[in-house]
C-alpha cells in the first residue's frame, strides 16, 4: 500500500527547505516509512570531494557521482551583503549557481578543457538539481533565498533535453526550492533543432546561445557542430524561441586574442542580430595548460563592446572571476583524472 499523498509533499519539505542530510531526519514521517526510504533511495546523489576558492567569492566544486565519474559546478557571488552602522542587514547577497548537465560533452570545442576528456554520459535529473542543493547547503544559503541557476558548466544541456526539463521543472516547484525558471538560464552551443523544441516545452526560462564567431568558417574551427548547425540555423532557431517581453536573448561570446576580437567581427555580429531582442555578453577567454589560444587584452575587449553599444546593441564584459583558482571549465576535474594516472603508473 503506497503512502498517502502528502507524505510527498513533506519529504520534499525535508530535502529543500530543511535541507536534512539523511531519511531519519524526517521526524514526522512514521519510523516505517522512514526506514523504507533509506533502503531504496538516496537524497545525495553526490558528494563534494574538492572545493576551491577564489579571493573573489567564488568557489568551484568537484563532485563525484554515485559511478565515480566527477563533474564541475560553480558558485558566484554576484553581490556582496549589504548592512547598516547597526550591522543590521538591508540586502542579502546574490548568487549564480553555474551547473553541469553531462560527464564530458559530445560537442568537442576547440578552446573547451571538457572536450578533451570526450564524452561520458548524461547526469539524471537528480544529478543536475543536487548540485543545486548541495552548494546552497553547504553555504548556509537560506532555502528562501533564491539563487540564480545557468546551465553552462560541463557538457551540452540540449543533449540532455529530457532530464534537463525535469530538472528545471524540480527547481521551479513550489514544494521545493521555488526557484522560477525566469532565474534560470540554459546556455546552448547551438543545436538548432533542439532550442526548438526547448521553447516548444514553454517552460518559461531563458535563453542564452554560445555564438563565439561570426562566420561559419571560423565557427567550425572553435565549435566542429557548426557543420550540422550552422548560424543561420541558430538565428532563425532564436527567431522562434518565445522570449518574455522583458527580457533579452543572451549571446556569449568567447574573446580570443586574434582570433575574433576584430571590430570586422564585431560589424558582423551587429548585422547578425538585426531583428533580434538580444543582449551580447563578451567573455575573456580563460587560459588553461596545453592551449594554443590567448587572453585578449582588456583594451581590445572594451574597442569591441563600444562599437556594439554604438550600433545600438546591449553589451556587457564579463568580468572574469576566479582566476586565481582551476577557472577554466572541466580543469578542476582535469587535474584530478591527471591524479588518478600517476597514482596507477
Amino acid at each position: 500500500m503506497f503512502p498517502p499523498k502528502f507524505r510527498a509533499k513533506q519529504i520534499y519539505n525535508w530535502i529543500y527547505q530543511h535541507h536534512v542530510d539523511s531519511f531519519e531526519e524526517m521526524e514526522n514521517l512514521p519510523k516505517k516509512l522512514r526506514n523504507e526510504l533509506d533502503r531504496n533511495f538516496s537524497i545525495a546523489p553526490m558528494k563534494i570531494v574538492e572545493r576551491q576558492e577564489s579571493s573573489d567569492g567564488s568557489v568551484k566544486y568537484l563532485f563525484q557521482l554515485h559511478d565515480g565519474h566527477t563533474v564541475e559546478s560553480v558558485l558566484l557571488k554576484m553581490k556582496e551583503a549589504v548592512y547598516d552602522e547597526k550591522g543590521e542587514l538591508l540586502h542579502h547577497a546574490k548568487f549564480t549557481v553555474c551547473v553541469s548537465t553531462q560527464v564530458g560533452c559530445k560537442v568537442g570545442c576547440s578552446f573547451c578543457l571538457t572536450a578533451k576528456g570526450g564524452f561520458i554520459r548524461n547526469l539524471t535529473a537528480a544529478e543536475i538539481v543536487g548540485q543545486i542543493l548541495e552548494i546552497k547547503k553547504e553555504n548556509e544559503i537560506a532555502s528562501n533565498r533564491r539563487v540564480n541557476v545557468v546551465y553552462m558548466g560541463m557538457g551540452e544541456p540540449l543533449d540532455n533535453l529530457e532530464n534537463l526539463a525535469k530538472a528545471i521543472r524540480i527547481l521551479a516547484n513550489e514544494n521545493g526550492l521555488s526557484i522560477s525558471p525566469k532565474r534560470q538560464t540554459v546556455s546552448t552551443s547551438g543545436i538548432s533543432s533542439k532550442i526548438v523544441k526547448l521553447g516548444e516545452m514553454e517552460l518559461g526560462v531563458q535563453l542564452a546561445i554560445s555564438l563565439h564567431a561570426v562566420d561559419d568558417d571560423l565557427r567550425e574551427k572553435l565549435i566542429p557542430m557548426n557543420k550540422a548547425y550552422n548560424i543561420a540555423s541558430i538565428i532563425d532557431a532564436v527567431k522562434r524561441f518565445p522570449v518574455n517581453t522583458r527580457k533579452r536573448v543572451m549571446f556569449e561570446y568567447l574573446v580570443i586574442k586574434n582570433v575574433n576580437d576584430d571590430i570586422a567581427s564585431a560589424k558582423k555580429l551587429v548585422k547578425l542580430l538585426n531583428g533580434i531582442k538580444a543582449k551580447v555578453n563578451l567573455i575573456y577567454f580563460n587560459p588553461y595548460p596545453g592551449t594554443d589560444f590567448e587572453r585578449p587584452d582588456p583594451d581590445t575587449m572594451k574597442k569591441f563592446q563600444s562599437y556594439l553599444l554604438d550600433k545600438g546593441v546591449l553589451c556587457t564584459i564579463r568580468e572574469s572571476k576566479g582566476l586565481d583558482i582551476s577557472a577554466a571549465c572541466g580543469q578542476l576535474r582535469e587535474k584530478e583524472l591527471k591524479a588518478k594516472e600517476e597514482v596507477k603508473s
